[in-house]
C-alpha cells in the first residue's frame, strides 16, 4: 500500500468517526426533545383523564392516579416518540419490569411468566 492510499483510508476513517459523533449528537438532542414532550404532556387534561380510570396497561392492575407512570410503549431508546399513540399508563412494577423492551418482547415475556 502506498503513501496516498494510506492517507486516503486515514481520511475515511476520521470522516466516518465525524460522522458518527454527529449523529449520536444528533440522537442526544432528539431524545432530549422527547422527554421534554413527555413532560409537557403529563401536564395535559389528556394524560389526566388516562391515569384517571387507574388502570395499568400492562398488568390491568386498578392503582391511585398518582401511583402509575408514564412508559413508551416502545421506548424512546429505541426509537419511540412522546405521541399520545405511545405512551400508556403504567405501574411502577410493570415499568421497571418493561424497561427497554419493545411491545412484542413484553408480550413473549409475559407470555413466560404465564407459562411458569
Amino acid at each position: 500500500m502506498g503513501y496516498k492510499d494510506r492517507d486516503i483510508n486515514r481520511k475515511k476513517e476520521r470522516r466516518g468517526s465525524l460522522r458518527q459523533s454527529m449523529i449520536a449528537g444528533d440522537s442526544d438532542d432528539l431524545l432530549s426533545r422527547e422527554k421534554s414532550k413527555a413532560r409537557e404532556l403529563r401536564e395535559t387534561p389528556w394524560w389526566k383523564t388516562k391515569i384517571s380510570t387507574g388502570e395499568c396497561y400492562y398488568c390491568g392492575g386498578i392503582f391511585k392516579p398518582s401511583e402509575l407512570t408514564m412508559d413508551h410503549k416502545i421506548p424512546l431508546s429505541r426509537g419511540g416518540l412522546s405521541e399520545k399513540m405511545n405512551i400508556v399508563p403504567a405501574c411502577k412494577e410493570c415499568n421497571n419490569k418493561k424497561k427497554y423492551m419493545l411491545p412484542t418482547e413484553w408480550n413473549e415475556y409475559m407470555d413466560k411468566i404465564k407459562n411458569q
